[in-house]
């Protein structure tokens, strides 16, 4: 099954808006095509790459406010009612990794949506180093920008194939963050997995909250694989956000692997720890299931 659909017919359904050739259906733009350019050269002995066999996979998009948003889709070839799980990226994008994770999940029985969260604010893939992005892109896209996107690409898969009423979300790094806070914005979400990602920081005018600010209301179970070296984000921010999510009766595990530094499950950079990872994943699955997710 080619990885760029264009058919209307197509078995994840229609678009909300039309592709470049006029029709309704999948738009011919490559999401996850090539690694971005800010984590150049990659690890490239250790990228894992996941094939379209027995799946449908493409970039569709849906309109948000007149903007269209752009989603890379992947699930099970000829499947409907699947379950759906949203796959945040890192401040990277939507480049080849996060495309390999939805296919991972994909290849699991879900129909996974990693969506481009920076379409208005450039390019992410694109941009040179991390300083810039984070200053350029990362610091100007507003958490409710966010929260409202997410939320279209809900409405999306429930009109065309997926069962919201089996919803999950898991992110890394910067998606890690969302993750935490979308299941906060969103209580129809069953289940969360958060990979490395912020829980405390300086509210700003465009991102006024962090984990820790929403974990005593929190209803959502979440699971936070976190890394025991990782340099930015303390055990101490860990213990803080453990100890407010206990204040609201919320039942979020973390898993915090002593021997990873941050972005442990990022195969193509030398962060990368091949156990920690592989653990992480069969966690995350467990997880989904375990909340009613699978």
């Amino acid at each position: 099954m080619s990885d760029m659909i264009t058919d209307c017919e197509s078995l994840l359904g229609q678009s909300s808006v039309s592709g470049p050739d006029g029709r309704r259906g999948f738009l011919k733009v490559a999401l996850g095509a090539g690694f971005a350019v800010a984590v150049l050269p990659v690890a490239a002995q250790n990228v894992i790459k996941t094939d379209s066999a027995g799946l449908v996979t493409g970039t569709m998009s849906v309109m948000v406010d007149g903007q269209a948003v752009p989603v890379y889709a992947a699930q099970p070839e000829g499947k409907t009612g699947l379950p759906v799980v949203l796959v945040i990226s890192e401040i990277f994008g939507v480049h080849e990794h996060i495309a390999d994770m939805a296919r991972r999940f994909a290849k699991q029985g879900y129909l996974a949506l990693a969506p481009d969260l920076f379409v208005r604010q450039g390019d992410s893939t694109k941009v040179a180093s991390i300083p810039e992005l984070m200053k350029g892109i990362i610091a100007k896209t507003p958490d409710a920008q966010v929260m409202a996107d997410l939320d279209a690409v809900v409405a999306w898969a429930k009109q065309n194939g997926g069962d919201t009423s089996r919803l999950g979300i898991t992110g890394f790094c910067w998606g890690g963050r969302i993750t935490w806070l979308y299941a906060a914005h969103n209580p129809a979400v069953k289940a969360g997995v958060a990979w490395y990602g912020r829980l405390v920081g300086e509210p700003t005018p465009l991102q006024p909250s962090n984990p820790i600010d929403i974990a005593a209301t929190l209803q959502v179970p979440v699971l936070g694989l976190y890394g025991g070296k990782d340099t930015g984000i303390s055990q101490e921010s860990i213990a803080k956000m453990k100890e407010a999510l206990a204040k609201g009766g919320n039942k979020s595990e973390f898993v915090v692997y002593p021997d990873a530094g941050h972005a442990f499950n990022a195969d193509y950079r030398p962060s990368y720890v091949a156990a920690d990872a592989k653990d992480g994943f069969a966690r995350c699955l467990a997880w989904f299931k375990t909340h009613g997710v699978a």
